[in-house]
């Protein structure tokens, strides 16, 4: 049995997430909550190192986790392909000179904007595609690479989990699932997610705030020096299509993948396998097309490679880092602890917000959606299916809705998300200020979905 820490379990994340703001150094910080962690557990500063190390070494054995780091440091090498192949200048080309479809600030992010909403598939490529095609064309007219990740990230997780044809979509039919064969629930899962995905306040206002920032013309402020598009090679066009290849080869290998490994249903599929074969597939796709058309020489091909591979290094790391303190936070029970708060929620009228801002405060203490969705969810419906019939029958939906508002929240917010993480990577600016320029706006989008959550109780009690 798992044994419970209580309040100390608060420690290691807060530590990290404080740390890193300070001081601006994310993986010393992420390093120094690990460690904490296990000397609260083992109470031993010699035997938290080497179980710190062990830890570390353990969650690198995990398949999904090196794939997850192979993933990001891959992307690495797609982006300087791109960029070396002459895609970037042939993209900016075709959408400014060839088509005029791009051709001030506020189009350029409502390009980011659209592209995220458009891959649903999975967050980290949501933010992956939507930061290395938009920013060429965000650099070239003046938003700060803070905005851009803001845009990635806003429509990564929210816009995700607002549809059920993914992984995220999979996760939260099976937790439902569970819950009507313990006998707990008699909905049909399928039609109770479809109702709870209505109620899903975090992830609507998270996406009409990002676009409100876009057309109100509100800029975040700029802790990243941009560098301006790399300037053609003389004598060669840009070619469009030495971006658009590995962005859609990347794209339809994960629906591929998702197919393969869910033995024909992509709601099954393994979503760590398919990102990592779809981005090692994109890598090999371009390359043969770089060859094929000249757009650059062979002897380049390798080199560039492995040089945009090494820059995702540090990257990796933070990935790496953020796991193993998510797993601290498992074994020292956090969300376990904040969970039993539950019953302090009182009225009837107030438990989808109770519910959405325990599971906003687990989410972002440890980084993960998918952890907070696990722990809540059947807290949540068992909590509620315990009040009267009456009321257990029209708050349901927004009961499971709390829970998935309140994961998003921390996988957009928390500085130790690895969605966070990939989209301050894709938009090419530091983590700490993305996550301090973006944090308002989360807060207010949190707290608009808690009022909205209030409302939506009382008038479902009431019937109307």
């Amino acid at each position: 049995m798992q044994e419970s820490y209580g309040a100390y379990s608060l420690l290691p994340p807060l530590i990290a997430i404080v740390l890193a703001i300070v001081s601006r150094n994310v993986i010393f910080s992420l390093l120094i909550g690990i460690v904490s962690g296990y000397y609260i557990m083992e109470q031993n500063i010699a035997s938290a190192l080497v179980e710190s190390f062990h830890g570390i070494v353990y969650l690198l054995q995990k398949g999904w986790v090196l794939k997850t780091v192979i993933f990001a440091i891959f992307v690495g090498s797609i982006i300087e392909l791109v960029q070396r192949s002459g895609g970037v200048e042939g993209f900016v080309e075709f959408l400014q000179k060839r088509k005029k479809l791009v051709t001030n600030k506020k189009e350029a992010e409502l390009l980011a904007f659209f592209i995220g909403l458009a891959i649903f598939i999975e967050s980290s490529i949501t933010s992956l595609i939507a930061g290395t095609v938009s920013r060429p064309l965000t650099d070239r007219f003046g938003t700060s690479r803070e905005k851009l990740a803001y845009i990635c990230d806003s429509t990564a997780a929210p816009v995700c989990a607002m549809f059920p044809l993914n992984a995220w979509g999979a996760l939260l039919l099976g937790l439902i699932s569970a819950q009507v064969e313990a006998g707990v629930i008699s909905q049909e899962p399928m039609m109770l997610l479809g109702s709870a995905l209505l109620f899903n306040f975090y992830a609507f206002f998270s996406i009409l705030l990002v676009l409100f920032t876009i057309l109100a013309g509100i800029d975040f402020p700029s802790y990243t020096k941009i560098q301006t598009p790399r300037i053609k090679i003389a004598g060669r066009k840009g070619d469009i299509f030495a971006l658009l290849v590995p962005v859609l080869s990347l794209l339809l290998l994960v629906l591929v993948f998702l197919f393969v490994t869910g033995r024909g249903n992509p709601l099954e599929g393994d979503g760590s396998t398919a990102v990592f074969a779809a981005v090692a597939g994109s890598v090999f796709i371009s390359s043969i097309y770089y060859l094929l058309r000249k757009s650059m020489p062979p002897k380049d091909i390798l080199p560039a490679i492995f040089h945009g591979a090494k820059t995702m290094f540090p990257i990796a790391a933070i990935i790496i880092f953020a796991f193993a303190i998510g797993d601290v936070t498992v074994k020292m029970g956090t969300g376990a602890y904040m969970a039993h708060f539950a019953h302090l929620i009182g009225h009837p009228m107030f438990l989808p917000a109770g519910i959405f801002l325990l599971s906003a405060i687990i989410s972002f203490s440890t980084g993960t959606s998918w952890g907070t969705f696990s722990i809540m969810m059947p807290i949540a419906v068992t909590i509620c299916t315990n009040m009267p019939p009456t009321e257990s029958d029209a708050l349901l939906p927004l009961v499971v809705a709390a829970v998935i508002s309140g994961g998003i929240f921390g996988d957009h917010a928390s500085p130790i998300s690895d969605t966070t993480i990939i989209a301050a990577m894709a938009a090419g600016c530091d983590l700490i200020a993305h996550v301090k320029t973006q944090l308002p706006w989360a807060l207010l989008a949190a707290l608009l979905s808690l009022l909205a959550f209030v409302a939506a109780a009382y008038f479902k009690l009431r019937g109307v």
